[in-house]
């Protein structure tokens, strides 16, 4: 058992004919684990208020272990970089009673103005946000810029 509250349950929809959740289905789940970060990092409707959004430009995922039909998940959620107009997540799925990691995603996304459809500096106030939060380990397979 976790002390993590549940994100989601998986749903019959979600299954595929191995009898476990999809892979196409992770990549839901974690955007609802990017959904319940935003708040602290001040993005989310607030930031669409100042047409302003988070448009992700890559995405890596790996797997661990199967989820089934029904099963609760969690997640956890960290800051592995940042820079001037680029954020660097990592969120790790969970299962939400037996506790293993069932996968984890790494995630950059970009601060873009949404009346351009451009990239633009973060605000400063989000810079802060991502500052203060706690630094995560270095990334596994992503990085702020491409090598």
């Amino acid at each position: 058992m976790t002390d993590r509250p549940v994100l989601a349950r998986v749903r019959p929809e979600w299954v595929d004919h191995y009898g476990h959740m999809n892979l196409a289905f992770y990549v839901a789940v974690f955007d609802l684990a990017t959904d319940a970060l935003w708040p602290a990092l001040r993005l989310g409707e607030p930031f669409r208020a100042k047409g302003l959004g988070t448009f992700a430009a890559e995405n890596w995922v790996a797997y661990a272990r199967e989820v089934r039909l029904d099963d609760p998940l969690s997640a956890t959620s960290e800051v592995l970089a940042h820079d001037e107009k680029r954020l660097l997540v990592r969120h790790r799925l969970f299962h939400a009673e037996a506790g293993f990691e069932s996968a984890r995603c790494e995630l950059l996304f970009l601060c873009v103005d949404l009346a351009l459809r451009r990239v633009r500096p973060w605000p400063a106030e989000n810079r802060a946000a991502f500052a203060a939060s706690p630094p995560g380990p270095p990334p596994e397979r992503l990085a702020l810029r491409r090598a």
